[in-house]
């Protein structure tokens, strides 16, 4: 089991979040602690604002007052309502927050059926509860809730390197956020690649797109990048994600960081001659496209190809997944430049590949001996890795404009904000 442990001072936010997993029928309140009750047994949002109006009118200096808390079994537990009930209330108390008021929120909106707890790190006398050593003491009370209610444990699994599985993106699953998370946030650690444009081409296999976005805060201009999902057609399937909400590593900036080192990496890249030597062998054995990208894909690597709306193609990449590489053609070699497949597939006009002598050849025939069965290019990344990070470090933020300084407005949660601030005044007075 993983926990995820969130600070921040909109309760607003972090409810509403999971009051509309409960309104689509994608979650449910299994448990409150000190939450004002109803006679019909039911919770809205305003109801559970007031339960924790007393300890946020008493904070003295905590500025993220806010928990925000998701506990992920693995998803090959099953647990049953009553079990996550008692797993709440454990970690709770073993974490010091028995007496707080806190609502458990169950989620049902993708596979892994987790929990989420909405508190407050603040007592009624305005004190901070002590966050000390916080995310070395959740790991120990997460393995010890594994012991106690007999569940997989997310050392072993970690360790374990036979978990291995990405997954692109499908719109219609629902919960793209968290599908693009998955993905988003792990790319730069795994992959090289040196511009917007091959970070576009890894993307896009992953069912993914971004842009890049200009404005101006107080004067000052911003750059910064977005994310869509794609259908199966390549075009765009959802709102725009700001970078913010995937992490530090998806946005702007980071990524620009990301490219220079790539850079250097990519200059002595031992993969670099024998990925060139492999796509000229497909090439010349290929008689059409669809061939072409077939026998590449049986060797580790995916080819993306850029055309215009006249179908003109401008722009090759190929993907070593085996070296986690991305490479444009013209950096492989004139021989591979767009204007060469241009030329094939809509002139007809295939180039001669290069004769090698012995070295390739043996070289070809190591290539087709080493890999002799389909390869699935997203069959790398830890499952354990994917599997919990869908919330991880965003459990709060679910407002907001594109560039990560813009806010937006709610007036409903302006109202309790203002409440909050005249009752403190009148206490004051």
């Amino acid at each position: 089991m993983i926990a995820k442990i969130g600070r921040g001072s909109n309760l607003y936010g972090a409810l509403v979040y999971n009051q509309l997993k409960v309104e689509k029928e994608k979650g449910q309140v299994l448990y409150t602690n000190k939450i004002i009750q109803t006679p019909d047994g039911s919770f809205a949002t305003s109801q559970l604002l007031r339960s924790f109006e007393p300890y946020l009118l008493a904070n003295r200096k905590t500025e993220k007052p806010i928990l925000h808390i998701s506990l992920n079994p693995d998803p090959k537990d099953t647990v049953s309502d009553e079990q996550f009930e008692k797993l709440a209330q454990e970690y709770m108390q073993k974490m010091g927050y028995a007496e707080q008021p806190f609502v458990v929120f169950k989620h049902t909106d993708i596979d892994r059926i987790h929990i989420h707890i909405v508190s407050v790190c603040v007592d009624e006398a305005g004190r901070k509860i002590s966050d000390k050593f916080e995310k070395r003491r959740s790991m120990d009370v997460c393995r010890e809730l594994e012991k106690q209610f007999c569940l997989v444990s997310a050392i072993e699994k970690k360790q374990n390197p036979q978990n291995q599985i990405f997954k692109p993106v499908d719109y219609k699953a629902g919960d793209i956020k968290s599908q693009m998370t998955s993905v988003i946030r792990y790319l730069p650690n795994y992959y090289k690649f040196e511009g917007f444009g091959a970070y576009n081409a890894l993307l896009s296999l992953f069912n993914i797109t971004s842009e890049e976005v200009k404005g101006e805060f107080n004067g000052i201009p911003k750059q910064g990048l977005v994310y869509f999902a794609l259908n199966e057609k390549g075009k765009k399937a959802s709102n725009p994600f700001k970078a913010s909400l995937f992490g530090k590593q998806a946005g702007y900036v980071q990524l620009q960081q990301h490219y220079e080192k790539s850079r250097e990496l990519l200059k002595n890249e031992p993969s670099k001659a024998l990925l060139k030597t492999t796509i000229e062998m497909c090439l010349q054995r290929a008689s059409e496209e669809k061939e072409f990208k077939k026998l590449l894909l049986e060797r580790g690597t995916n080819t993306v190809v850029r055309r215009n709306t006249e179908g003109r193609v401008y722009g090759i990449t190929f993907v070593d997944h085996r070296a986690k590489s991305v490479w444009n053609g013209s950096q492989l070699g004139k021989n591979l430049s767009a204007n060469v497949f241009n030329d094939w597939w809509n002139n007809g006009n295939k180039m001669e590949q290069p004769v090698k002598g012995n070295g390739a050849s043996n070289n070809n025939a190591t290539i087709n001996e080493d890999i002799k069965q389909s390869y699935n290019p997203f069959d790398f990344l830890v499952k354990e890795k994917m599997s919990y990070s869908h919330e991880e470090n965003n459990l709060i933020e679910v407002f907001g404009g594109l560039l990560s300084n813009g806010k937006a407005v709610n007036h409903d949660e302006e109202l309790f904000v203002n409440q909050m601030k005249k009752k403190a005044r009148r206490k004051k007075r």
